[in-house]
């Protein structure tokens, strides 16, 4: 199993930060680590992201849960759960109008041992994507 993790404490509204997560037309405005995003950011839904980490490879992600203003997941991987990665955001209102979002990616599966020492240090670009999302919440408030 492999883990990225990242927070951050935004001084916006929920519903602010959630219409920023889930409006991929905008993501390359203030999303520094990605290069595109094709797709609608909806339950259900494919979403192809295009990570600035590795710019000509596209990766397919699908929405599998959306609960509005708390919690979105996406997921990929291969067929019977051979390697999975899940990516969690979360907000969580906090007093005083702060908001603590979170974002955690799990990779596991039988699979996971022979891929996962593929998988770069992801860390950097979760903590530069926590700090993008905080400018851009704080901005728009």
């Amino acid at each position: 199993m492999k883990c990225f993790s990242t927070s951050t404490m935004i001084r916006a509204l929920p519903e602010t930060i959630w219409g920023i997560l889930v409006d991929g037309t905008q993501w390359t405005e203030w999303n520094t680590t990605i290069v595109k995003l094709e797709g609608k950011i909806a339950l259900g839904q494919t979403v192809m992201v295009y990570a600035k980490i590795s710019p000509e490879r596209a990766f397919p992600v699908k929405v599998s849960e959306f609960v509005p203003y708390e919690r979105m997941v996406w997921t990929s991987g291969m067929p019977l759960g051979l390697f999975k990665g899940k990516r969690t955001y979360r907000l969580a209102q906090q007093p005083d109008g702060i908001v603590e979002f979170s974002m955690q990616e799990i990779f596991n599966g039988l699979m996971a041992p022979l891929i996962t020492p593929s998988i770069p240090d992801l860390q950097p670009s979760f903590d530069e994507f926590a700090a993008a999302l905080k400018r851009r919440a704080e901005a728009t408030a």
